[in-house]
This record gives C-alpha cells, sequence and structure tokens, in this order.
C-alpha cells in the first residue's frame, strides 16, 4: 500500500500559511536567570505545536543544559493561551505527501528522542503547564519531575481521532495511572481539567494561573537541582482543588469496570450496557468517541498500552516509533491521513476509515503495527544509554 500513497487524494494538501503575527519570531525561546534556565515555546497563533525547527532547538539545548554544572533547573512553558497542543500533524503529513514517507518518520524520531531526553535529564525540569496540553506536548512535559498545572488547563490524548494513537510515551505514562484510566483517556480522547489531572496523577502540583509568574520568579533563583527543595517553593502556591461532580474520575469503579476488558469490542459493549441504566454524561460522551475515532487506532492503542505496563519507557518509545512509522508508510491503512484530512485540512470531521468496523480489523493487522518495517529508509528508533541516577522518574505516578 506504501507505493500508491496519495492517489487516494484527489486534490492536494493546501500549504499552511504562516501568520504574520508568527512570521519572524523564534519558534522558541530560552532564556538564562543565574542556576535556572528558561526553555519558552512560541508559536502562540498554532497553540505552541511542535515544528522540527523548535524540536531540534531544545534537544540542542536540552543537551548542552546537561554538561552545564552552573544549571540546576529547567523552567519548561508556553507563551499564550496554550502550553502545547501537540507535534504539527500538518506538517508531518505535508513531508510525507510532498515528499516521502520516511520524513514524517524523522520528525517523529527526533520528538521521541527530545521527550526521552527530557525524561532522563540529570537537571530537575518543571514544566508550568497553562492551558491546552495535548499529545506532543504531553510527550514534552509528563516525563518531567516536576509537573505544575492550573484551572486553564485542557489536556487530552485525542490521536485515535486522527487515525493515529496516543504515543510520544503515552503507553509508559498512562498506563502507570490508577486503575484503568489510562484506557479510558486513550481509547476515548477524553479532556481533564487541572484539578483532574491532579487528582489521577498526570499533574504534581495545582496552581492558579495568576500565581504563576510570582512562582516563576522564585523559581529562577533556585540553585538547586533537589526536588524536596523545589517542591518547598512550590508548595507556597499551591492550591487543593476538588474535581467536578460530573467527573469520570468520580466513577472509577465503572471506569475501572468497563476498560479493564480484553478487546475494544468487549470495552465499547460494556460502556453501552451502563447507558442501559442511565448513563452518566462522560459514558455518552465516552461511546460517542470511540464509535467515531479509527476502529485500527482503538486497537493498536489497547495492545500498546498493555505492553507499556510491563515495559521502561526506552522499549514503549521503540515500538511506538514502529507503530507511528507504518502509520506514515501506509502499512496496513490510510487511516492517519484521512484523519487529518477530515479533522485537519478539508475539516468536514467526517473521516471514510479504511476498515470501518472493529471486528473487521484483525489480530494480523494489528500485529503489523508492532513490527519492524520492511523499508530500506527505515531504520528503527535508537537511544543512547543514559544515567541510572536520573532513571526516568519512575516514583512520579
Amino acid at each position: 500500500m506504501a507505493e500508491n500513497q496519495g492517489s487516494w487524494r484527489k486534490k492536494p494538501y493546501k500549504t499552511k500559511r504562516i501568520s504574520w503575527l508568527e512570521f519572524g519570531k523564534k519558534q522558541v525561546l530560552f532564556e538564562e536567570n543565574s542556576c535556572a534556565r528558561k526553555v519558552i515555546l512560541n508559536r502562540p497563533t498554532r497553540l505552541n505545536s511542535l515544528t522540527f525547527h523548535m524540536i531540534s532547538e531544545m534537544l540542542k539545548k536540552f543537551k548542552e543544559y546537561e554538561k552545564d554544572s552552573r544549571v540546576k533547573l529547567v523552567i519548561l512553558k508556553g507563551n499564550g493561551k496554550a502550553f502545547c497542543a501537540g507535534g504539527d500533524c500538518v506538517a508531518v503529513i505535508q513531508y510525507c505527501t510532498g515528499g516521502h514517507w520516511s520524513f514524517g518518520a524523522s520528525f517523529y524520531r527526533k520528538q521521541l528522542i527530545l521527550d526521552y531526553i527530557l525524561a532522563t535529564h540529570d537537571k530537575t525540569l518543571v514544566s508550568l503547564i497553562d492551558g491546552v496540553v495535548m499529545g506532543g506536548g504531553a510527550g514534552l512535559s509528563m516525563h518531567g519531575k516536576v509537573r505544575v498545572v492550573t484551572e486553564k488547563v485542557v489536556f487530552a490524548m485525542p490521536e485515535a481521532a486522527l487515525g493515529l494513537f496516543p504515543d510520544v510515551g503515552a503507553s509508559y505514562f498512562l498506563s502507570r495511572l490508577p486503575g484503568f484510566i489510562g484506557e479510558y483517556l486513550g481509547l476515548t480522547g477524553a479532556r481533564l481539567d487541572g484539578a483532574e489531572m491532579l487528582a489521577c496523577g498526570l499533574a504534581i502540583h495545582f496552581v492558579h494561573s495568576k500565581d504563576l509568574p510570582s512562582l516563576e520568579k522564585e523559581l529562577e533563583n533556585v540553585n538547586s537541582k533537589d526536588l524536596t527543595i523545589v517542591s518547598n517553593v512550590i508548595n507556597k502556591f499551591i492550591e487543593e482543588p476538588s474535581i467536578k461532580s460530573t467527573s469520570a474520575l468520580r466513577s472509577m469503579d465503572i471506569i475501572n469496570k468497563c476498560f479493564s476488558r480484553k478487546t475494544v469490542e468487549e470495552i465499547l459493549s460494556a460502556l453501552e450496557n451502563e447507558a442501559k441504566n442511565g448513563a452518566d454524561t462522560w459514558i455518552v460522551a465516552a461511546i460517542k468517541s470511540m464509535k467515531a475515532a479509527s476502529p485500527t487506532s482503538l486497537k493498536i492503542f489497547l495492545r500498546s498500552i498493555r505492553e507499556g505496563r510491563g515495559q521502561g519507557l526506552d522499549q514503549c518509545l521503540i515500538r511506538e516509533f514502529r507503530m507511528a512509522s507504518h502509520a506514515f508508510r501506509k502499512t496496513v491503512n490510510n487511516d492517519f491521513y484521512e484523519g487529518c484530512r477530515a479533522m485537519l485540512f478539508d475539516k468536514d470531521k467526517q473521516p471514510k476509515w479504511e476498515v470501518a468496523k472493529l471486528e473487521l480489523v484483525t489480530n494480523e493487522m494489528v500485529d503489523q503495527f508492532f513490527s519492524k518495517v520492511e523499508d530500506d529508509d527505515w531504520k528503527d528508533l535508537q537511544l543512547d544509554a543514559r544515567s541510572d541516577e536520573a532513571n526516568l522518574v519512575k516514583a512520579r505516578l
């Protein structure tokens, strides 16, 4: 199928216009303050979605910070109304259709290497998450040691609606949430606010948005990478929010009952059975989202998160790179391209999935996403060995 790439679409993708507000501006800002460094995502008109250039610049800087003994703490934040809405899928699709599918894989390779560097960095990374954080934005922030959220946060992993799957290490950090919340978030693309992120362990601290500038100013003067010292500074500003009465997290018994099932079909059936008894709003939304998503994406994600429970972050990233590469190459189907067409290009929000029903997605199809890509232009993701001293913040969830 890879040889026919692009033939399914009769008209070419439109070239994305660069906003005049964005033109000429640096996409990532780097600031030095005593022993602290700031990395500021600076594409506010694009919700700070990640470009290849941004990823490359950050990768270079974080490697420099690791070698600099003067640096104790790194603050990661976004300008505007978002922390980061994810990787720039529009650019990835244009790379793949305008050149070769492996261009998209190269973009993704560098993004996953950056995520791994952040997860294993020997400096204290403080993510100040205010506004939208989705997809690739979660990859930047969820692997870090300190994750601060506000009342303005909107978190989601909506990739299944695009014909892809929750990636950037999601099979690692989602699988380590309590119960089967990870399955719920990945299969439905459900949104969480800051209070819910704190409640389920995706965030460590909750601070009101108005207090972030004051917190940031104090963090700039921290001359230590000791987590206890950093936390003591943040604790001066924290609040204890309560989750809404309508939150799905108040129904953990139902989440665990439904999303612990072995297959996607069984999960959906269990949700539909719950709905017969006068379902909560979140159950109705979950069913609707799963029925609209790519059936193939749902099945490969469920297998991905289940495997992720028993794997380290490096193993999860290597596997997710294989999976995404198959999606870029169209080894099994063109769902990623079709999802992006429907949601990001034509915006008719009516994707026509190549395999339209869950029961038609075979085990053999799913298996292909987890196998090596048989292509001369591809190689597995290689991650350098990292110090055990900074090892993956395993106790953070």
